[in-house]
């Protein structure tokens, strides 16, 4: 069992938990539905990440970072606990947050350690085991964003990115207190939907056009109805907030003039051309996916600016930074935008760690790690004992350039908000190096694929002959894999009647 397999690593766990016979500090930083494809670390034809791809030219990247549930409270929660959703009670956003319950920032504040937690929290009930905390109002906005304190609400003038990013900075210079070690969760909005760029970034990539990806017109065949089904596509289902042809409504005089000189003549123009068709398509596809560009170069500065912040006071050679999101997002492949499916893109999200003296600089991992592991890493960082109860492992193994004989060979996953915002179906799978096999269960469908052959997923060969073998050895492990996590049926009724899947008009 992982649980087990840590023992040998005591020792070196213990000694790295400390520099210079000080303990570490963690600098956690978190950004909401950011694509691995639009980091430069992870190879992206979109865009540059200059910040974030320091942290990897200095650590560790993941390629094979998962999450156990693609949607932002429950995943949340899952860092916070190191448990499934199921038992954190976390399924869907529409939950409260048990905050009475186990989390790591309790176990590492029992640790000697101050917690801090600045920006996204997203998990309705206040924050709890945080020295200091100032939140968003649920997602927050863009702009000008009310944060709520344990002293009760500021609010404040700016861009959320960057007020997020001064926030943390003004605590790490003046409010903390120097003679602790501090762990920090630094989360931002963006690149959340509706995705509303910053001041400096409103015009960026406006003389250039991003590349389409293959699948961006998806036809959803060899696959059962909810790929066909979902309300998550770029053609169909963007608003005229999500394209900017409506300004937000909370902006200061000095800002909105900086947005309307930056959108309106590019809206003029649109109005004009009166496109239809694919022209239509793939202005929708270039207005979304360079305004949510723009708001990760907001992020990919202010995490500069973290960054030489510990360069110049000294604190680098000290603090463990990593970098993560709260899930994957889809840039238009299968012509979507948004997450929740157990498909790659959702599935999968960055991570990236460096750490000073123990992470060999420049280096990438493929072993299978997942968002359940987060709190027992931390914990591990921090020379903090993980409780029995927690369901991930530690990566610190891994972080040191070690392969434990026993790691795992698959993960589990389970997507539980249906009927919900942007209708896709409940669902569970098992994921190995080379397949996938997701169940429907509401449907009693299944999926199979081979990642191998068939890397977007386009071709399920759940049924077709040949693979039976390769489906019973899945279908058993993804029992193993309920088993072992305590997973119960999951009974909850339909409350609203599904989307079916609109018939193409003849002629």
């Amino acid at each position: 069992m992982l649980k087990n397999i840590f023992t040998k690593w005591l020792i070196f766990v213990s000694a790295c938990s400390f520099i210079d016979g000080k303990p570490l500090n963690v600098l956690f930083i978190f950004t909401d539905d950011h694509a691995y494809q639009a980091i430069s670390a992870y190879g992206s034809n979109r865009n540059k990440t200059p910040n974030i791809d320091r942290i990897a030219q200095d650590g560790m990247l993941f390629n094979r970072a998962f999450v156990t549930n693609s949607i932002c409270a429950p995943s949340r929660a899952v860092i916070l606990t190191g448990k499934h959703s199921h038992l954190n009670g976390q399924l869907t956003n529409g939950q409260r947050f048990d905050g009475e319950q186990q989390t790591f920032p309790k176990l590492l504040q029992k640790q000697g350690y101050q917690t801090a937690i600045i920006g996204k929290w997203h998990l309705k009930s206040d924050p709890t085991g945080f020295d200091f905390w100032q939140v968003l109002q649920g997602q927050g906005p863009y702009y000008n964003p009310p944060m709520n304190t344990a002293q009760g609400v500021q609010k404040i003038t700016g861009y959320t990115t960057d007020v997020i990013t001064d926030i943390t900075l003004d605590w790490l210079k003046n409010d903390r207190d120097k003679d602790k070690p501090f762990f920090v969760m630094s989360q931002h909005k963006a690149p959340h939907r509706n995705w509303q760029p910053g001041p400096k970034y409103l015009t960026k990539y406006n003389d250039i056009n991003i590349p389409e990806p293959e699948t961006l017109r998806d036809e959803y065949k060899n696959r059962l109805e909810p790929a066909s089904t979902q309300a998550m596509s770029i053609d169909g289902h963007l608003s005229v907030n999500d394209l900017k042809l409506k300004a937000p409504g909370n902006l200061t005089p000095e800002q909105k003039a900086r947005w309307d000189a930056a959108y309106n003549p590019k809206n003029e123009a649109f109005e004009k051309a009166k496109l239809e068709g694919d022209a239509l398509f793939k202005w929708k596809y270039q207005r979304y996916v360079k305004d949510y560009l723009r708001c990760i170069d907001s992020v990919d500065e202010n995490i500069g600016r973290m960054l030489d912040y510990l360069d110049e006071s000294g604190l680098a050679k000290d603090t463990v930074v990593i970098y993560s999101s709260d899930q994957g997002w889809y840039l238009g492949e299968h012509g979507w935008y948004d997450k929740r499916w157990m498909y790659e893109e959702s599935f999968r999200t960055p991570l990236i760690v460096r750490w000073p003296g123990v992470t060999k600089p420049g280096t990438q991992n493929t072993d299978l790690v997942q968002n359940l592991d987060y709190a027992q890493t931390f914990l591990d960082i921090c020379g903090a004992k993980s409780p029995k109860d927690m369901q991930g492992a530690s990566i610190v193994p891994l972080l040191q350039g070690a392969k434990p004989k026993n790691w795992r060979k698959s993960l589990y996953y389970q997507y539980y908000e249906f009927p919900g915002a942007h209708s896709v179906r409940r669902h569970y799978g098992v994921r190995t190096d080379r397949y996938k096999l997701i169940h429907f269960y509401m449907l009693d469908g299944w999926e199979l694929y081979d990642l191998e052959e068939d890397p977007n997923e386009l071709y399920s060969l759940y049924g077709k002959p040949g693979y039976e073998k390769v489906t019973a050895k899945l279908k058993t492990e993804l029992n193993r894999l309920r088993n072992q996590y305590k997973v119960p049926e999951d009974t909850r009724p339909l409350t609203k009647v599904p989307r079916v899947k609109k018939k193409k008009k003849s002629g």
